[in-house]
């Protein structure tokens, strides 16, 4: 078995450690893998109560990689993210004291509570992979992976993220409520002790080294030169929608072509088609792009937007 699949394999396996402890919401896992492989930043959108929390907890548990957790609120400061100076009393000098973002998985729960300065202190880390303070440039582990979370009906005392921000995270993942089944089961792990704070029974099943591998194998992964330009006749149309007064980037092109490559590997491929193209389209792209208000009032939305344009982009053969 060679280092590619093997790797294949440990990620399937991590996927269904998860499914073990987070009933019902693979997409969302797969999701996380997708980033974890792009190295890359998800935003989680869902009320609250449906897993987000725990699905990171038992993602990083069943890679045994170390994760934080950050409760994003009005007071919080950016020293408070990031890490700041101290003064040693000993040593006579300030040292540097690491904040939670120096870790492999972050999770920065409702960080729509937090005001802008806040949020920016994210910006430098998700984009560079590294914290500069007092003129020092410390770098941040890897992997590294922001994983936020916001909830889609409570806005009093919220302040939305900016486009710049958003358009950092690679994925926003919308995390609907489970189904009857899994909810089920859900309730039948609850009744026989189920703790969502002990996730001691969970199982390493993947490791760093598997993670490495992986994300080499995902750079191998063929595009077509049709499949390319695809990718980027969808993004160049969301530019030209009349419903939307915001397209998407170049970044956001390269971000479809990236979360692809991933999607193909993980189904087994070692090429993207476009369907490929198509599953990630949504997730990839619907927080890069900005409806016109006079049409959101209209009931128009991102994803609406986006399977109109992929109705309307011709597919390639």
């Amino acid at each position: 078995m060679t280092d590619h699949q093997q790797a294949r394999e440990a990620l399937a396996n991590l996927q269904a450690e998860v499914g073990k402890v987070v009933h019902g919401q693979d997409a969302i896992v797969t999701g996380l893998l997708i980033a974890l492989l792009c190295r890359g930043h998800v935003l989680l959108e869902g009320v609250p109560g449906v897993a987000k929390t725990l699905m990171v907890r038992t993602l990083a548990a069943a890679m045994a990689i170390d994760t934080k957790r950050v409760q994003f609120t009005a007071d919080l400061m950016p020293g408070d993210v990031t890490g700041s100076l101290i003064y040693d009393a000993h040593s006579s000098k300030f040292e540097f004291r690491e904040g939670p973002v120096f870790t492999n998985l972050m999770l920065a729960d409702e960080i729509n509570r937090t005001p802008p300065k806040t949020q920016s202190s994210l910006l430098e880390a998700m984009e560079e992979r590294q914290v500069s303070v007092d003129g020092s440039a410390r770098p941040l582990p890897d992997p590294f992976v922001v994983c936020a979370t916001q909830n889609p009906i409570e806005y009093e005392g919220t302040y939305p993220l900016p486009e710049a921000q958003l358009d950092r995270f690679l994925l926003k993942l919308n995390v609907a409520l489970p189904g009857r089944e899994a909810e089920l089961a859900v309730l039948r792990a609850h009744h026989e002790g189920f703790d969502p704070r002990d996730l001691s029974a969970v199982k390493t099943v993947a490791t760093i080294e598997d993670l490495a591998a992986a994300r080499d194998a995902v750079r191998a992964v063929q595009v077509a030169d049709g499949v390319l330009g695809y990718i980027l006749d969808l993004c160049r149309a969301t530019r030209q929608s009349p419903s939307l007064e915001l397209g998407a980037s170049p970044r956001g092109s390269t971000a479809l072509l990236n979360t692809s490559k991933a999607w193909a590997w993980l189904s087994g491929r070692d090429y993207v088609t476009p369907d490929d193209v198509k599953t990630l389209a949504r997730p990839t792209l619907r927080h890069r792009i900005r409806v016109r208000p006079e049409v959101e009032l209209e009931g128009v939305t991102p994803d609406g937007v986006l399977d109109a344009v992929l109705a309307t982009v011709p597919t390639p053969r």
